[in-house]
């Protein structure tokens, strides 16, 4: 695996490997990776001949009072941990280099970020659609994999590739969960072992509005009532909040007519998570 911190060296890399017809894969993280990131490089492992995984804890997705300066970090794990998966390039860019003294210019999707994590977090999917666009930009992907369960972000960097015309396909891979199915996290750290039993309700949750999605309930209002019951049942938890969203435009429904994402945040301790669901009217194989 080769490392590679600098921006120039990274697109002559990408460009190189785009001359010789080898298809560039791009899997973006913050690091202190997990299975959950893990499972995406697999992903794109198999889709490309060139793979590129990106650590970069980007300044500008944190807003005030967040832990961008607590976020864990452990590189010499990342390296050993993308070694093993036959990662090609590990991409290490520092945040000098990527953000100038001077710099001014950002990228921004309105709509989609408006709503779920956007009312509580403003200007964090500004930072996120920032960064990936200067990252496609270096490293200038023909695919890139991202997570089921920061599904609001999938949805919007979809947009943006699709209103800037750029050159990359984005694959959505599912999320990966612990045993009592709380979706892997980097934050899931910071609970102690009262939160991180309570924290189980995310998905026990969402999986109660899934089944009442498939037996036919249609009132979105029905189903987030008894979805934030559950998660305000239990001790440690503060609801941000639980919404029934149409699975592209992100729009609230209240009514499921077919198909929907239901998608829930919470704070546990100094833990924010977020979890989601699809969900059918009809039971689908």
């Amino acid at each position: 695996m080769r490392l590679v911190q600098d921006i120039s060296e990274m697109k002559e890399l990408a460009l190189k490997a785009r001359s010789s017809n080898k298809t560039v894969g791009f899997v973006p993280t913050m690091g202190y990776l997990h299975e959950g990131h893990l499972s995406l490089v697999r992903i794109a492992r198999e889709k490309c001949g060139l793979l590129v995984v990106s650590i970069f804890v980007n300044p500008t997705q944190f807003v005030e009072g967040e832990d961008y300066d607590s976020y864990p970090r452990d590189m010499d794990l990342d390296m050993r941990l993308l070694d093993e998966e036959s990662v090609d390039i590990a991409f290490l860019p520092g945040s000098e280099e990527m953000y100038p003294e001077d710099h001014s210019t950002s990228v921004e999707v309105e709509g989609l970020t408006s709503v779920l994590c956007g009312v509580s977090r403003p200007g964090h999917f500004r930072g996120v659609t920032t960064v990936v666009a200067k990252l496609f930009n270096i490293v200038k992907p023909h695919l890139a994999v991202f997570g089921e369960k920061d599904y609001q972000q999938a949805v919007v960097i979809k947009r943006m590739v699709r209103d800037l015309n750029m050159d990359t396909d984005i694959v959505m891979g599912p999320t990966v969960r612990e045993e009592d199915g709380l979706a892997l996290s980097s934050r899931n750290l910071y609970l102690n072992e009262e939160e991180r039993n309570d924290a189980s309700v995310l998905y026990e949750s969402l999986l109660e509005g899934r089944r009442m999605v498939a037996s036919g309930a249609a009132d979105a209002s029905e189903v987030k009532s008894v979805v934030t019951k559950m998660i305000e049942g239990k001790d440690t938890a503060r609801l941000d909040y639980v919404s029934v969203v149409h699975p592209e435009k992100l729009v609230e429904l209240q009514r499921i007519e077919d198909e929907a994402v239901i998608a829930v945040a919470a704070t546990f301790g100094k833990a924010r998570l977020i979890d989601n669901i699809r969900v059918f009217r009809k039971e689908r194989n």
